[in-house]
């Protein structure tokens, strides 16, 4: 039984996988280290990470797994991503106060389909030895047997050992209700490694370090039901310097997906990180060599801003492409250095007709994505955060009119000094988040419950960030 969850002091790995994954940072706790280099220094290896399919794109949050993945087919191994279109219908308890909301199947096959997007820039996918597979746990978990599955796999599971698992006791120690559908995803996941052993020969499932007691049940099944020598590999918690959760943002989600975020607001995000992350940032989320790395995390003051914008540009080609990097690279330039509105920033369109008349600022603020409600919107004008053209607007109900349309044909909006985003007039309808309320004139126009909205967990697009529930990985 494996007793011991942190990563012992050990020699340089012999195989090149582990010393990239070392060296990089991505290694926080190994069920058999030893064991593990020697067998990636023997051959080709198969890994696995799951991805649950609660949302239409997965996030930054996620994008360790995802890196990790690719290190590992870099390095002459297959990796496996399993889409939980099986495991989201119960839903991982791990990390959250309260049960996660069911999603209808049709729900989980469009967000399943916005995921498998993401992996298209990140892998080489395909039928040869190093090329990753994706494959869907719903593929047998949606004909288990209940009963069957229970005499042949329940007894290998101990309840006083599911009950100690840190995802299940901190929400019992918060006297919060855990679900008897949530807590049998531990066995579901540990199932899944198995199922994948036995038809792809995989031998290492990753994840994050609070998958680590669910990596280790499927360790342990492996070896009490089929005498398999199975490993896990756990990467640790990404926080920023300041202690915040990787992949959020006062906007919202920080999502991989360009119909859920814009390449310019995803090239943003890496461009404003913490002086403190950049290196860390550019071992984990680019293929920079390690020397190059130590030379750009050791400027500072103004130098380190440099680091910075290759950081960005580095990690939005990984996730956009080349060409979506360096438009995003040339926008905020045009933007912050040119001191102009560059047409390549995000933005949405708003009918000429409803500018003519004139829309409340806080409305525009709330429409681009800017702020994720009205009552933000507000706040931030009142506080003197919000600009139109570069001037601080001093009124919240103050009319955007098509005076304001600057040499580009377009109004640029600005919430601080790093997130911008344009408002074009159009003959049509609105379009981009908000565009539901592309009808509403001005603060005194019909309340909202006369308008339409989007249908539940399908986030509309944004352009600086929106909230939708988070996938998670299996």
């Amino acid at each position: 039984m494996i007793t011991s969850p942190r990563l012992p002091t050990m020699p340089q790995p012999k195989s090149e996988l582990l010393r990239v994954l070392t060296a990089r940072g991505y290694v926080h706790q190994c069920t058999d280290m030893d064991g593990l280099d020697r067998l990636a220094s023997g051959g080709t290896l198969t890994a696995y990470e799951g991805f649950d399919c609660t949302a239409p794109s997965l996030h930054v949050g996620n994008l360790v797994g995802i890196m990790m993945l690719r290190r590992l087919q870099r390095a002459g191994h297959r990796p496996i991503v399993l889409m939980g279109g099986g495991t989201t219908k119960v839903g991982d308890p791990s990390g959250k106060e309260e049960g996660r909301q069911i999603l209808s199947e049709a729900e989980i096959a469009a967000n399943k389909a916005g995921i498998e997007r993401t992996f298209a820039r990140f892998l080489e996918l395909g039928d040869g030895p190093t090329d990753a597979l994706m494959v869907d746990n719903a593929d047998w978990l949606d004909v288990l047997e209940y009963i069957p599955f229970l005499r042949e796999f329940g007894s290998h599971f101990s309840v006083n050992r599911m009950l100690a698992m840190e995802s299940v006791k901190r929400r019992l120690d918060r006297e919060r209700t855990l679900s008897f559908l949530e807590f049998n995803y531990m066995v579901l996941q540990a199932y899944d490694f198995l199922e994948l052993a036995r038809r792809h020969g995989c031998v290492l499932q990753i994840g994050g370090s609070d998958q680590w007691g669910n990596i280790v049940n499927g360790v342990e099944l492996g070896r009490r039901v089929d005498d398999r020598t199975l490993y896990g590999l756990t990467s640790p918690l990404l926080t920023t310097s300041s202690g915040e959760k990787m992949g959020k943002t006062a906007g919202g989600a920080v999502w991989l997906n360009g119909d859920m975020l814009s390449a310019y607001d995803y090239w943003q995000f890496w461009r404003n990180a913490d002086d403190a992350d950049v290196g860390r940032f550019l071992r984990l989320f680019t293929e920079l060599p390690l020397d190059e790395i130590g030379r750009l995390e050791s400027l500072r003051d103004e130098e380190i801003n440099e680091a910075k914008k290759i950081l960005a540009n580095e990690a939005t080609g990984l996730c956009h492409g080349p060409e979506a990097s360096r438009t995003a690279a040339e926008t905020a330039r045009d933007t912050f250095e040119g001191g102009g509105s560059s047409g390549n920033l995000p933005g949405i369109d708003v009918p000429r007709a409803e500018l003519s008349d004139g829309v409340a600022a806080f409305e525009l603020f709330h429409r681009t994505g800017l702020c994720s409600s009205r009552g933000e919107a507000r706040r931030l004008i009142r506080g003197g955060g919000g600009r139109i053209n570069d001037i601080v607007v001093g009124d919240e109900a103050q009319p955007v009119t098509l005076e304001h349309l600057g040499s580009e044909g377009s109004i640029k909006l600005s919430a601080g000094r790093k997130r911008h985003a344009r408002v074009r007039p159009s003959q049509a309808a609105g379009t981009g988040p908000g565009a539901e309320t592309a009808s509403i004139r001005s603060a005194a126009n019909p309340p909202a419950a006369h308008r339409p909205h989007p249908p539940p967990n399908r986030p509309t697009r944004t352009t600086a960030g929106t909230r939708a529930p988070e996938p998670t990985t299996d």
